[in-house]
């Protein structure tokens, strides 16, 4: 029997989001409401507006309720910032679907405070308050494995942050996603663009996510199932291992690589592929595996881990 990422077996349709962005509300340069039309004008469905937590902008929690139109949703949220990490920079915590009232941390400024909740903690508050809540751009950050293993409340790790691709080429997350996983946390991962509008920081990485409405509850409810996959253009139309291979359908793209643990990975290429069997047998193993498609630009598209015990993500619940 095959082994299919839930994404592609939920019901409902998919819709393209972005999860990281700023505005004047924080240290982005446009207006809440500009920033809401031009995703609208992009093609986007839904928008997280997710302006820094911090004192100096008196805890933002960007209200875009007003900018929903028919198509186009918003879901509130923030990026969080509590206690330090090994380097003594302050932690990024991206929440997704926190309430307006969320309690302010102890977050003045950008430098770590005596006396602050922990990044553990505020992840923790964050999830308990209904967000779907990840672990923000891991290499910009600087984060250790420690740094990471300390945040247990979190759905998913950002893996593609656009904004540090395009400001400092310091985009990814991949390392510390896989050892996470490696060490037996159900993670997700997302791809995002984490705009401020101060540089071509915008429409470049997104989550395609699979619900029955574009409307906030249900795409929350599928971010936390794990009912999504991540983008930079390519689109996947389904995962799925069976018979010892990895098989991906999707648009037309020149390579596909399974990945595991360790140095597990198998890649495939070709030309305009949109079916493609990856054997298992280099992936050493691995209880999970998760797939990347390139297409002929050199776009991306992930899918999240699937595992092979076929047990869901533990702290993936609607």
């Amino acid at each position: 029997m095959a082994l299919r990422d839930p994404a592609f077996t939920a019901p409902g349709r998919f819709w393209r989001g972005n999860l990281h962005t700023h505005s004047t509300n924080s240290d982005g340069i446009l207006p809440p409401q500009e920033v809401c039309r031009r995703y609208r004008a992009e093609g986007y469905d839904f928008l997280a507006l997710t302006d820094h937590f911090v004192g100096i902008w008196n805890y933002p929690i960007s209200d875009t309720t007003g900018y929903r139109t028919e198509g186009f949703t918003t879901i509130l949220g923030a990026e969080l910032h509590s206690g330090a990490m090994a380097n003594g920079e302050l932690w990024h915590i991206l929440a997704v679907g926190l309430p307006p009232d969320f309690a302010p941390s102890n977050s003045p400024h950008f430098v770590p405070v005596p006396g602050q909740e922990t990044a553990g903690e505020i992840a923790a508050r964050a999830v308990a308050a209904g967000a779907f809540v990840a672990i923000a751009h891991p290499q910009w950050s600087g984060l250790t494995m420690e740094d990471a293993r300390s945040v247990s409340a979190a759905h998913a790790v950002e893996v593609y942050n656009h904004g540090c691709a395009m400001g400092c080429d310091r985009p990814d997350g991949f390392a510390v996603l896989d050892q996470l996983l490696t060490e037996g946390r159900r993670l997700t991962l997302v791809a995002t663009d984490d705009a401020h509008f101060s540089e071509p920081d915008f429409f470049g990485g997104w989550v395609m996510v699979k619900a029955q409405a574009n409307e906030p509850a249900a795409l929350l409810a599928a971010l936390k199932a794990g009912h999504f996959y991540s983008t930079q253009g390519p689109e996947l139309h389904d995962v799925r291992i069976e018979g010892g291979r990895v098989v991906v359908e999707s648009s037309a793209v020149v390579s596909v690589v399974a990945i595991g643990w360790g140095t597990g990975a198998k890649g495939v290429h070709g030309a305009s592929m949109t079916r493609t069997e990856v054997p298992l047998e280099r992936l050493n193993n691995s209880p999970w595996v998760r797939v990347a498609v390139i297409d002929a630009a050199g776009r991306r598209a992930w899918s999240n881990p699937i595992w092979r015990d076929g047990g869901p993500n533990p702290r993936l619940t609607p």
